[in-house]
């Protein structure tokens, strides 16, 4: 019987030393924090516990926020069929020597990062039209129509083969509303990069 008792006190002491000498951790859980509560530093672990919590939350909430800024429809989703016509209006963003007759000054690097910007406030829901005609290397308003490759050409429409690749390969890749870019491809895209957003 005396055995009993001296094997509870013996596992007692090791569980309360174990207690108090188990280093803290600010990103505990409330419940472990609960179960220390014997140790007098227990009051410093919880406040730091909950402020842990607390910038979590703002980081989630802020990140949530980023989100939410992109206009709803913008964001490029495949059609359910792929479409035999499409309309688009675009932005080209051209560098120094990517497009014949305009004397763009601008680098490569300054051009993608400029592309991005656009794309951004475009994505937002900033006026696709004004975009154009404020950034375009090419001509406003920048609406083209097209013709998938093995359709018949209708009037005031191009052949999907006749423009660059990078044209036809974001255009009909987006649904009606939906906005992406081309990035710059030496054969795919040649003139820069295209902001695309499908009208039709």
């Amino acid at each position: 019987m005396s055995g009993r008792i001296l094997a509870f006190m013996i596992v007692g002491a090791v569980v309360a030393g174990a207690a108090c000498s188990a280093p803290r951790d600010s990103t505990s859980t409330p419940a472990a924090t609960e179960s220390t509560a014997t140790s007098p530093d227990t009051t410093q672990a919880a406040p730091d516990t909950a402020k842990s919590a607390e910038q979590a939350q703002s980081k989630s909430k802020s990140k949530s926020k980023g989100k939410s800024m992109t206009a709803a429809g913008t964001m490029p989703v495949k059609p359910a069929i792929a479409p035999a016509h499409v309309e688009v209006q675009h932005i080209l963003i051209g560098f120094a020597g990517s497009v014949p007759g305009k004397g763009i000054t601008r680098t490569k690097e300054e051009a993608k990062k400029l592309a991005y910007e656009i794309l951004d406030k475009a994505r937002k829901g900033a006026d696709f039209g004004a975009l154009v005609a404020q950034y375009t290397d090419d001509s406003p308003p920048g609406i083209y129509k097209m013709a998938a490759s093995g359709v018949s050409v209708q009037l005031g429409e191009y052949n999907r083969d006749q423009m660059v690749p990078a044209f036809g390969n974001v255009g009909f890749a987006i649904s009606p509303g939906n906005i992406d870019i081309a990035d710059y491809d030496p054969k795919a895209s040649p003139f820069g990069w295209h902001i695309i957003k499908r009208l039709r």
